[in-house]
């Protein structure tokens, strides 16, 4: 595992994946099964893997937190940036922190949560977490009132925030007057966009966040890096046939959950075997694993033209 970060670049030279967690029927984490999705993600050019929603951290018990970071730490490629999260409520914070303080990980990443909580609150534990821990923190931005502006580029001056995943999901993309005062208030360079490929091209392109997150990415790592990568070299029009291509499984996503369909999909295209949904999640419906395993074969497939 990469542990060290030592400038912003590693956000535009490689996707972020946000995987499922592989576990066994009966919860416990499955290290060969995560082994297996991680070297999918690390053969189609992926570097770095970011552990939150998808991998159902927001209910991992604290007593098995350690067994995950020590999974982390010895399955990912030593050129493998590793990003487990915490919280996202401020007693898991506390403790998590307490757990990752003194080891390699270079920044971890807060869950967010709207209830209980405010936006000077939400300071107050990412200033908690990063003088615990001594990592700093990765911001994860879901909803307009969970953090401002104003206070984000306090925390980014203040030198404990290492990059911001932004993952507001609007009608229309173009029209995000939180983002734009957001990245006049911060270094965009530190700023990815945190919805997948979808939205990802307008992003970067009119926006100039710097990279993007993706879930489907554990499906088609080498296609998402050729959207990448297009995007960087102004090739819109093959990034968009790309993004096209995404479009059937993440259409899913959003109509019956982003966690728990991945977490089938993986399994359904035969990358690893995600095993049981952790509770507060549950399996799908039977009637939807045909159109989830028909999108994300297709997907498969289409990474290995």
């Amino acid at each position: 595992m990469k542990t060290s970060i030592n400038d912003l670049s590693f956000l535009s030279s490689s996707v972020i994946a946000v995987p499922p967690l592989c576990r066994n029927n009966d919860y416990s984490i499955n290290l060969e099964e995560n082994r297996r999705l991680i070297k999918h993600l690390e053969g189609g050019g992926v570097q770095t893997l970011l552990y939150g929603g998808n991998a159902n951290l927001y209910n991992i018990a604290i007593s098995e937190y350690s067994e995950l970071l020590e999974m982390l730490e010895s399955e990912s490629g030593d050129q493998t940036l590793a990003i487990p999260s915490v919280g996202p409520f401020f007693g898991n914070i506390t403790d998590q922190a307490a757990i990752l303080k003194g080891s390699s990980f270079p920044a971890v990443m807060i869950l967010p949560t709207l209830f209980p909580a405010r936006s000077e609150g939400v300071a107050q534990a990412v200033r908690h977490f990063v003088e615990r821990s001594g990592i700093k923190a990765v911001l994860y931005i879901k909803d307009e009132s969970y953090v401002s502006p104003r206070i984000v580029s306090e925390l980014v001056q203040d030198g404990i925030i290492s990059w911001i995943k932004y993952a507001i999901v609007r009608e229309e993309t173009s029209e995000d007057d939180y983002l734009k005062e957001l990245l006049n208030l911060v270094d965009p360079r530190m700023v990815v966009s945190g919805i997948g490929e979808q939205p990802a091209m307008m992003h970067l392109r009119d926006f100039g966040v710097t990279g993007f997150t993706s879930g489907c990415v554990c499906i088609a790592p080498s296609k998402s890096m050729q959207m990448l990568n297009a995007i960087k070299s102004n090739d819109f029009e093959s990034a968009e046939s790309i993004r096209g291509r995404f479009e059937t499984l993440e259409n899913l996503r959003n109509a019956y959950g982003p966690i728990p369909v991945l977490h089938h999909a993986v399994s359904l295209a035969d990358i690893a075997q995600t095993g049981a949904h952790l509770p507060l999640m549950s399996d799908l419906d039977d009637d939807l694993m045909d159109p989830i395993k028909e999108a994300s074969l297709d997907l498969l497939e289409f990474d290995s033209d």
